[in-house]
């Protein structure tokens, strides 16, 4: 048995949890010692099936809320930094004026201290809800006991040290932790043994029905219930509760509400075949209940649901679109097999009570609904600003103006345009203007010269006033909430530059994948290193020492270079020893394979996002900073001595520039 237990690798089983209820008491001065005492006096339930039986959370220290409300601000100070560099800071920092220096240092020298951590993608605008995620903030020490405790108890091939390491990655998320220290746990030599003798296979299975942390108990009433083993952190045991419990209880919901509804529709058509009284569909000819049956407007024809839901789905995802819905009411046209065509609808209400049964029925009446309302605004013939990454579509404000002042002539540049007339009739180019002037007004005389003209007069003017406006648009659909740039169609941040390439993005969604694939974290001060070169014995500023393949603590007497293999070998030599298991000084993590996968899963969710597939001349960029098209350099400094940026304006450009310089 002793044996055994030794070699344990990871298992559903884990052994209990003692919470110490002083120390917990000690540390969140915002209890009284009577609430206190109360608190302690109700006994926690071992497993937590229920979440009657969670105990309440309770306001975190002092320290500790302070660190989160600093870090919400320089989160929203700095939108596109990481989470993680705030915390390092404002550990780093003493409580005296703590957010001003950072901020002043962040802004004086951020190069120092972002060292290309910054969020590159979509949630970095400032009005985001959750500016620091949960997993992001400042844990209260209960909470990290608690954490620690679950994760020795879980993972005992791991050392202590090795655990630390982990969970200080991933800022104490268990969930979070849970796949590298499986990973880990794999790979040590009590695991090699354990499953030599008992034949076990890490745990790394998601699903919620094979968690090792979810523990299936007979209720009272004799069936099988999911349950998490107690902690000793309330706010740990609700999370890992909100996290496998809860879909679990859903599902279980969903299920038994579709079992019951089948056996009720069952049971009463048993008893209308019985006294016949069923109906048959004017659609497919079957006999239904009174139940599933709804009638058209016009000549009461029965209609069952299952027609219904039928015409709906193909309405709405197939052909039948134009056929089948009313758009004016959204109703559905009687589907009804008749020698004339029935003029009547099926109404809306019907329809709504026929998807409810319907597996996806919610889903097919939001695109329903969605598709109703864009029929309506085309119909209206408004112009729209649209959500780039949702179907939200408003009215845009630039053509129903409430009190928007109209665009007024620049008085201050009319000496400037009067001289630079008199100019060109006093200079040698008077006669090319003339003959240009007479050419424009012969053009005019022609309809579709004028209209062409006059069309990007106009979206230069419209230009003109949403750069007065601002070009930032804000989705008001409670799914999206998202910021992004009328111009560009981007997701906005606080310092946007419009039509920025893509590739920029990519470079950076690749760089900070790739950092984050090989960087590790100091469990004392939380400060993240990679390493270039040298060898696997690490040593932090704050002088703790790890092991970066194993991450363990080696800055004891007895570890330090004794941690790793003795046995001889060429310095460099990165090969697994044949005589030991021991951590190799030179072992190399096989860093180009994980920096290759980094990148190419950077790459699959860059073409996800922009729909489309890297060029040639992109890879190329990718590669070497610079596309493989280059022109001739005198060309280009002699357009730039010339023309702004280095070539010919393009027509909306130009009339971009005519349209700033008359009006204000």
């Amino acid at each position: 048995m002793f044996f055994s237990g030794f070699l344990s690798a990871p298992s559903g089983r884990r052994g209990s949890f003692k919470s110490n209820k002083s120390r917990s008491s000690r540390h969140s001065p915002e209890v009284s010692p009577s609430r206190a005492r109360n608190h302690d006096s109700i006994a926690s339930p071992e497993y937590l099936a229920d979440e009657s039986q969670l105990q309440p959370v309770f306001p975190s220290p002092e320290d500790v809320l302070e660190l989160n409300n600093n870090l919400e601000m320089l989160a929203a100070l700095f939108p596109d930094v990481q989470i993680e560099v705030f915390r390092e800071m404002l550990t780093s920092f003493s409580e005296e004026s703590r957010l001003f220096i950072i901020t002043d240092k962040l802004l004086k020298n951020p190069g120092l201290y972002v060292k290309g951590r910054r969020r590159a993608g979509e949630n970095t605008s400032s009005d985001s809800i959750t500016l620091v995620p949960r997993t992001d903030a400042f844990r209260t020490s209960e909470y990290k006991d608690a954490v620690r405790a679950l994760a020795m108890q879980e993972f005992k091939g791991l050392s202590k040290s090795s655990i630390e390491a982990v969970l200080s990655e991933s800022n104490f998320s268990y969930l979070d932790a849970r796949p590298t220290l499986v990973d880990l746990s794999s790979k040590s030599w009590k695991f090699t043994i354990s499953s030599l003798l008992f034949r076990r296979k890490p745990v790394t299975s998601t699903e919620a029905e094979t968690h090792p942390l979810i523990i299936w108990r007979a209720s009272d009433d004799g069936s099988m219930v999911p349950t998490v083993k107690a902690t000793g952190s309330a706010e740990l045991d609700k999370e890992l509760f909100d996290e496998l419990i809860m879909p679990l209880k859903q599902r279980e919901k969903h299920t038994r509400e579709e079992s019951d509804r089948a056996l009720a529709v069952s049971l009463l058509t048993e008893e209308a075949e019985a006294y016949e009284a069923t109906y048959e569909c004017t659609c497919c000819y079957s006999d239904v209940i009174f139940e599933e049956l709804t009638t058209c407007g016009a000549d009461a024809h029965p209609v069952c649901f299952r027609c219904v839901r039928h015409s709906i789905s193909e309405a709405v995802f197939g052909q039948g679109w134009q056929r089948t819905i009313e758009k004016e009411t959204g109703a559905l046209r009687c589907p009804a097999v008749a020698s004339s065509e029935c003029e009547g609808c099926i109404s809306s209400e019907h329809i709504r009570r026929a998807m409810r049964d319907e597996k996806n029925g919610d889903e097919v009446l939001r695109t329903l609904d969605q598709r109703l309302v864009e029929h309506d605004l085309l119909s209206s013939g408004l112009p729209l600003i649209r959500c780039p990454f949702c179907s939200y579509a408003e009215v845009d404000d630039l053509y129903v103006p409430a009190n928007s002042p109209r665009p007024k002539l620049r008085t201050s540049n009319l000496p400037n345009l009067i001289i630079l007339f008199i100019c060109l009739v006093l200079s040698p180019l008077y006669i090319p203007v003339l003959i240009l002037a007479l050419v424009y007004l012969v053009l005019c005389l022609n309809q579709s010269f004028r209209d062409y003209v006059f069309s990007h007069l106009r979206g230069a003017l419209n230009r003109y006033q949403r750069r007065r406006r601002g070009l930032k648009f804000i989705c008001q659909n409670p799914a999206c909430l998202r910021s992004s740039c009328m111009s560009c169609s981007k997701a906005w941040v606080d310092i946007h530059i419009c039509h920025e390439s893509s590739l920029v993005a990519l470079r950076t969604q690749v760089e900070q994948a790739m950092s984050m694939a090989i960087k590790r974290v100091c469990p004392r001060c939380n400060m993240s290193f990679v390493k270039l070169t040298g060898c696997n014995k690490l040593t932090c500023p704050c002088g703790y020492k790890m092991c970066y393949v194993c991450r363990k603590d080696i800055g004891t007497p007895t570890e330090g270079y004794q941690h790793f293999c003795q046995h001889f070998r060429p310095e460099g030599d990165g090969r697994q020893c044949k005589e030991c298991n021991k951590c190799n000084l030179w072992e190399a993590e096989d860093t180009e394979e994980v920096l290759r996968k980094a990148k190419v899963e950077a790459e699959k969710m860059w073409r996800a996002s922009e729909k489309r597939e890297l060029s040639d001349a992109e890879r190329a960029y990718l590669e070497d900073g610079a596309g493989p098209f280059t022109r001739d350099k005198g060309t280009d400094r002699y357009l730039a001595r010339l023309l702004p940026g280095g070539k010919f304006p393009s027509i909306e450009e130009l009339c971009d520039s005519i349209i700033e310089t008359l009006f204000v």
